[in-house]
């Protein structure tokens, strides 16, 4: 058993009034019930660096129906490890169960993953899916910096892993072997880079060497998995520095050998106007949708011009990444009103309609991100506000007709005989 090291509240710059406020309720209800609660991972981290996370997870001793009986907004979610989501309206609060890596030939060491698919041959590791204590959680997680603790009943920071001393080192670093973990988790490569891309911090050499020596398992993640962590860096705020880290550490090749090909100038300008637009909000705003940031990769590539998708599959893709093709399309009707919007001649009545087509409001994101013109973007916000606010949805059974019902024919019956 390790001895954490515990950092009393007037030792640290951590304060509550910085946490989510529906945070804040679940983890005061878990402690009054007699469980352990704690703040866990990323929120703490930005918390120390003075950022504001981008989500405040909560780990416990209450197992997830345990969660549920303390809160009926609860819903509890996942097949083999499940986790427990309590929604504050859209705000959602994750509340995980500790849990530790078992030991292999252990019972329960077979566990798999809900995000990949294990075969005999396969080294990857998937033995976290059992309950365990808070040290046995910190010692399973990836990076030092991400396994830190705040307690909310003593206001301490709490330390398996010397993770404080990485956090002012400003260094990423992995808790034990990286080889091992990034068997375990091929996507743990990217995160690395991506962590230290975004917080401007050194990756210790022994990742390094890791990655250039397992950096092609990385096209055994699961595709989609893999997409969505590139969803989440183009809406980082800090898509140019990440992309640009990832292309020299070898980790765009594997996945995606036309980001690495067209790792050019016309690339990273793209990215840098999307991080502009995003760094103007405080969170990433609803308004950067799929759409318009797989525009920002597939745009300076060239690859606007192909088809929706291609001839031998219905699915899109950029390299083995499969693109979801409403995306793909909406990202083609949005781009083909760039074109109409240079058109300031046009008359109200024309400019009005073009405000009601469904995807003019990517479009014009589109535009002010990329369009070089803070006129023009003005322009047609204004005929966006002309047109009003968008009506609210009617209630169920009211402002609609009510829809035909075909009549049931009765049963013939046969007479017994």
């Amino acid at each position: 058993m390790v001895e954490p090291r515990v950092v009393p509240r007037a030792e640290h710059t951590l304060s509550r009034s910085d946490i989510d406020p529906d945070a804040l309720k679940v983890l005061y209800r878990l402690h009054q019930a007699s469980y352990i609660a704690y703040l866990v991972g990323g929120s703490v981290r930005d918390l120390l660096l003075g950022r504001r996370p981008k989500d405040f997870d909560i780990g416990t001793s209450a197992h997830p129906p345990q969660v549920k009986k303390l809160f009926r907004n609860c819903w509890i979610i996942g097949r083999r490890f499940r986790l427990a989501h309590v929604k504050f309206g859209t705000n959602v609060i994750e509340v995980a169960t500790f849990r530790r890596l078992v030991p292999q030939g252990e019972p329960g060491s077979t566990g798999r993953s809900t995000e990949n698919e294990e075969t005999p041959r396969d080294p990857r590791l998937y033995r976290d899916n059992t309950f365990g204590t808070p040290e046995e959680d910190a010692f399973r997680r990836d990076f030092t910096i991400n396994a830190l603790f705040y307690d909310i009943g003593t206001f301490a920071v709490i330390d398996y892993v010397n993770g404080l001393d990485d956090l002012r080192a400003r260094v990423v670093r992995s808790i034990g072997d990286p080889e091992v973990r990034f068997r375990e988790d091929p996507v743990r490569m990217l995160r690395a880079v991506a962590l230290a891309a975004r917080l401007d911090f050194t990756i210790d050499p022994p990742i390094l060497d890791a990655i250039r020596l397992h950096r092609h398992e990385i096209a055994t993640s699961s595709p989609a998995r893999l997409l969505d962590e590139y969803y989440k860096i183009l809406r980082s705020g800090y898509a140019e520095i990440t992309f640009r880290a990832l292309a020299q550490a070898g980790l765009v090749e594997p996945t995606s050998m036309e980001l690495q090909v067209g790792a050019g100038d016309a690339l990273w300008q793209s990215l840098a106007e999307l991080d502009a637009y995003r760094r103007r909000f405080e969170a990433a705003p609803d308004r950067l949708t799929n759409a318009i940031l797989l525009g920002g990769l597939l745009a300076p590539l060239g690859l606007l011009a192909r088809p929706p998708y291609p001839e031998e599959s219905k699915t899109p893709r950029l390299g083995v990444l499969p693109l979801a093709r409403r995306d793909v399309e909406r990202l083609h009707q949005l781009m083909g009103l760039q074109r109409r919007f240079r058109d300031l001649a046009a008359p109200a009545r024309v400019q009005s309609a073009l405000a009601h087509r469904h995807v003019f409001r990517d479009a014009l994101t589109w535009l002010d991100i990329h369009g070089g013109s803070p006129e023009l973007a003005a322009h047609w916000t204004a005929v966006l506000a002309e047109r009003g606010p968008e009506p609210a949805p009617a209630p169920a059974g009211e402002g609609e007709p009510h829809p035909f019902r075909r009549r049931r024919r009765r049963r013939r019956r046969h007479p017994r005989i």
